[in-house]
């Protein structure tokens, strides 16, 4: 595939996959990529459906991201007051 072919890792995501829930954009990624594992269809379709993928995987982070971002982890300090802080989740 031509470098000018490749989505961007900046490009938006189509307002389509921007409504998915993470678990069905998820689901959808998960056969998109079984289907290019196994070599079924033509270059153009598959190359369509990469494309796809990369952006159902973009929209799966920023999912992600978002909910790690709401996430506290709570804590106690020595004099047994109770605080939050971000999760560090990696």
């Amino acid at each position: 595939m031509p470098p000018s072919a490749v989505p961007s890792p900046t490009a938006p995501i189509p307002p389509d996959i921007a409504a998915l829930s993470f678990e069905d954009a998820l689901a959808e990624l998960e056969r998109i990529v079984r289907q290019l594992e196994e070599g079924r269809g033509k270059l153009d379709d598959a190359i369509s459906s990469y494309e796809r993928g990369t952006a159902l995987k973009r929209h799966c982070e920023a999912k992600l991201r978002e909910a790690q971002a709401k996430i506290d982890r709570i804590t106690v300090s020595a004099d047994g007051s109770i605080g939050s802080e971000p999760a560090r989740i990696d």
